[in-house]
């Protein structure tokens, strides 16, 4: 059993086929009638998604996706060449157009378990978490357990993910990244305790602390797109998506009539006539009728010159909780509470709460909301996030009404 592997990076310990390389030449090229194009466009297509693939290699991800993209545009229903599109898209940080390219893939290989779980890390990569755990369950048994399972844990489910880990952990032959990763889940759903242990049955004791550590801030995101960013090992760039021009279902310009007569029966025969499967698509979120909330107010005291009225913290309903953020004192987390608050006024309903841990540069101070049913606490943090907020749901981990809030907690006023 290794015990080196605290050396390697979060990416090398976690996914395995989300980052595999896709060789143009897994099968034979199939006549160029069958993909609507002539043999020097077969030709030109192979040799860009080479060139594409060899600028991977050189970790030069920006030529990549040029290459790529000519082949794509030379042989459009090639699964192949769509699947060397994606990766370079997923390889310069361009979640966007990666999850379209991957989606792509997808429709022309429905049993490709390599771009499921890619599909599936770009939409966390974008927050929907419901359409990435849907694309994860119709693929489940395509995708491997331990790339399964971690990316169920970023998808909001660590519960989930924990009970499949371990599963996983159990079976005979089960190795290093299965533990790792069941380690990992149990730490973003606040167990890190048992985090601890199962971490240190590959790693010497002297490293785990270490590990923890680097847990700790993965398990804080600034965005939606950090922890899929971490684990891949890019930066996310802004990302317009991927050129219509090249999508799977672009409209096609119409052949003039004198070219459409001499289009021959043995092309049309050969054209895949296979029904694309539809694209899963998240259910519209439909907001209730506003209406005001009328409370009864204690006092008041001003926060940066904006009014605020006590609360109470509300009854707990639940473990999970949504964390806004981490700061480096009590004071910064009130500050930030008071902005978050004045974003998005249903916040502000509920108590602030905090929790502190030791990191290399201090004391941490978390600040969340919690005591929420899971889909209570996904449904807040969409909210916020349309708001133009950063948040993620995690269960309870020491949560406690925030010492500055106690005996009346401060709520930034409308």
């Amino acid at each position: 059993m290794t015990r080196s592997i605290i050396a390697l990076g979060v990416s090398a310990l976690v996914l395995g086929s989300a980052v595999s390389g896709c060789a143009v030449q897994s099968r034979s090229v199939t006549p160029a009638v069958a993909n609507g194009g002539d043999a020097q466009a077969v030709k030109a297509a192979a040799k860009a998604a080479k060139r594409a693939q060899r600028a991977l290699a050189k970790q030069d991800a920006a030529a990549a996706v040029g290459f790529a993209e000519e082949a794509v545009r030379l042989r459009p229903r090639d699964a192949r060449y769509r699947l060397v599109l994606a990766q370079s898209y997923l390889k310069t940080g361009r979640f966007v157009a990666a999850r379209a390219a991957f989606g792509d893939v997808l429709a022309l290989e429905p049993d490709n378990g390599r771009a499921a779980l890619n599909l599936a890390l770009t939409t966390i990569a974008g927050g929907d978490w419901l359409a990435a755990r849907g694309v994860l369950a119709e693929h489940a048994t395509r995708i491997p357990a331990a790339d399964h399972g971690l990316a169920l844990a970023l998808a909001g489910d660590p519960a989930g993910a924990v009970a499949m880990l371990t599963a996983a952990a159990r079976e005979p032959g089960a190795g290093a990244q299965v533990r790792q990763n069941l380690a990992l889940a149990l730490a973003l759903a606040g167990n890190w305790q048992m985090a601890r242990v199962v971490a240190a049955t590959d790693m010497l004791p002297a490293d785990v602390d270490a590990r923890m550590q680097q847990w700790a801030d993965f398990a804080q995101p600034h965005g939606a797109a950090d922890q899929v960013a971490t684990l891949l090992g890019v930066t996310p760039v802004a990302d317009a998506g991927q050129p219509l021009t090249l999508a799977l279902h672009a409209p096609t310009p119409v052949a003039p009539p004198q070219l459409a007569e001499k289009v021959g029966a043995e092309q049309i025969e050969d054209a895949p006539m296979q029904p694309v499967p539809p694209v899963t698509r998240p259910p519209a979120i439909v907001f209730a009728a506003p209406r005001e909330v009328v409370q009864s107010l204690h006092g008041r005291t001003r926060v940066g010159g904006d009014p605020v009225v006590p609360r109470r913290a509300d009854p707990a309903t639940g473990e999970w909780y949504v964390q806004l953020g981490a700061y480096g004192s009590a004071e910064g987390a009130r500050e930030a509470w008071s902005r978050i608050a004045q974003r998005l006024a249903r916040i502000g309903e509920h108590a602030p709460r905090s929790t502190t841990f030791r990191s290399a540069d201090g004391t941490v101070y978390r600040l969340s909301v919690g005591g929420f049913a899971r889909g209570d606490a996904e449904g807040l943090c969409r909210r916020l996030k349309m708001a133009g907020g950063d948040c993620f749901v995690r269960r309870q981990a020491g949560d406690r009404v925030a010492a500055w809030a106690r005996g009346g907690i401060m709520l930034a006023a409308r």
